[in-house]
């Protein structure tokens, strides 16, 4: 296939760069006939999860798309999902440049991105301006430079913008790449996150006659009691979802090799074992009724299999889609 030859192609050059082709490409080729060439017709494979219908339980997790430039291509790639973001209520450059690194022994990336992005008002001019049935998913954070004392204003913020537009609403605490970010994982920091988040969308969703649910995103560096905590929270705030999870600081299966010794959250094969055994804990700590998207790690079809045998709803792929192409994602249909 050519889609093959364009993948091995953009292996050759710089990470960021192949990113950043790769999106303008998509972004231009959407909704016109060159779309042929990375189109992929997919059997229906329907869940039910969060309320929503999703047409199969593959989706795209959130980074590679951030802006929400290309939903209308990767919907068309096969898709049961995209989730973009993540975004903030402020424009924001990210972390200094290089801060993307492939360690192709591992099909591993590591990235110190640091929530680059061109802030909430741009993505939403974006989901307007889709034209594709595509299920989105908006991965909201806040800025670098808000303290964290203040950090709920800016999830407030993103929240109340995109509500309209999104199918469900991830909120991002876990990423490595922030300062201090992940402390809103713990305590009574997490408790009045959740809490707050949670009014705001019993507000609007009577202000819009719509409910869009809430998921929340954790990261894999967690020990057992700490996933139980949270899992706690979770319940008892009525969050709609749980997203497990996101990349590691963790480097025991890279050591040595080039780039290991960057950085930045670690993703892709190497992240498989403990995501998975976060998921693990996870199912079995968290309400049965609460739905976990799982994501980490997925390489192959087996890979995915595991997190649904797990307990998994729905998983997303985002370094295996970047090693294997969008024939990943039909594979994986194909074997549900």
């Amino acid at each position: 296939m050519l889609i093959d030859i364009a993948q091995k192609c953009l292996q050759l050059i710089g990470p960021e760069s192949a990113h950043d082709l790769t999106l303008h490409g998509l972004k231009n080729t959407a909704n016109t006939p060159v779309e042929w060439f990375y189109r992929q017709s997919l059997p229906s494979k329907p869940v039910s999860v969060m309320g929503i219908t999703f047409p199969n339980p593959v989706g795209l997790a959130a980074g590679l798309d951030k802006d929400g430039e290309a939903i209308d291509a990767f919907h068309s790639m096969g898709f049961g999902h995209i989730e973009v973001g993540t975004v903030t209520p402020r424009p924001q450059p990210g972390n200094p440049k290089p801060r993307l690194f492939r360690i192709r022994e591992k099909n591993a990336i590591i990235n110190r991105m640091g929530f680059n992005n061109l802030g909430v008002n741009n993505l939403v001019t974006n989901l307007k301006a889709k034209e594709s049935t595509a299920i989105v998913g908006v991965n909201i954070g806040k800025n670098r430079d808000t303290a964290l004392e203040n950090g709920i204003s800016d999830y407030i913020q993103c929240m109340r913008e995109v509500y309209k537009y999104a199918n469900y609403i991830a909120v991002n605490i876990s990423s490595p790449n922030t300062p201090g970010l992940r402390s809103l994982q713990y305590g009574s920091l997490l408790d009045k996150l959740l809490e707050t988040l949670k009014l705001v969308q019993i507000e609007l969703a009577d202000q819009t006659n719509r409910y869009v649910p809430l998921a929340l995103k954790i990261a894999p560096d967690l020990d057992k009691n700490e996933i139980i905590s949270i899992a706690k929270v979770v319940t008892r705030h009525n969050f709609d979802g749980v997203i497990a999870t996101n990349t590691t600081l963790r480097r025991n299966d890279v050591e040595g090799l080039q780039h290991s010794n960057e950085s930045g959250g670690l993703s892709g094969g190497p992240l498989l074992k403990s995501a998975n055994e976060v998921l693990d804990c996870l199912r079995q700590s968290l309400n049965p009724s609460i739905p976990i998207i799982a994501v980490g790690g997925i390489m192959s079809v087996a890979d995915a299999e595991k997190k649904f045998a797990i307990g998994a709803d729905l998983v997303q792929i985002y370094t295996g889609f970047v090693y294997k192409g969008p024939r990943l994602i039909k594979d994986i249909v194909l074997s549900i």
